[in-house]
């Protein structure tokens, strides 16, 4: 039987002018963009422990998950230190949601994007005495 093997693209529609949205992702969350207006995330580039993975995963209607938007998605994305990442975004005066939050598999922050999509932001980590908070 033929399978999914990964997500290739996330794509999603701006409620106003798509280069706008794309800059505030590179200007806070250093999505490097493309001349075409696409950032390319490579796995390669990923330090993270456990190598790269991605996660997906359909809520149920009722879920809270994603909170306080009223998307019905929510795009959870790979950080390096996301400590230094809360701290850059609180300076360029963007609140945090929630978090951080340390979990067996990693530690997590969320925030909204200007257009009240809620995102989840990840650092990998594997739960040991290190990592553990």
């Amino acid at each position: 039987m033929a399978k999914v093997t990964g997500i290739g693209g996330v794509f999603f529609l701006s409620s106003g002018k798509g280069k706008a949205l794309s800059s505030w992702y590179e200007k806070h969350l250093g999505m490097q963009m493309e001349d075409f207006g696409a950032a390319i995330l490579q796995w390669e580039d990923d330090i993270a422990e456990d190598k790269g993975m991605t996660v997906w995963h359909v809520a149920d209607s009722d879920s809270e998950w994603f909170k306080p938007s009223e998307s019905s998605f929510m795009i959870n994305y790979r950080v390096d230190d996301i400590e230094a990442m809360i701290e850059q975004l609180k300076a360029a005066g963007i609140d945090i949601e929630q978090g951080p939050e340390y979990h067996e598999n990693g530690a997590f922050a969320w925030i909204m994007d200007p257009e009240g999509n809620k995102i989840e932001l990840w650092e990998p980590k594997i739960w040991d005495d290190k990592n553990k908070r």
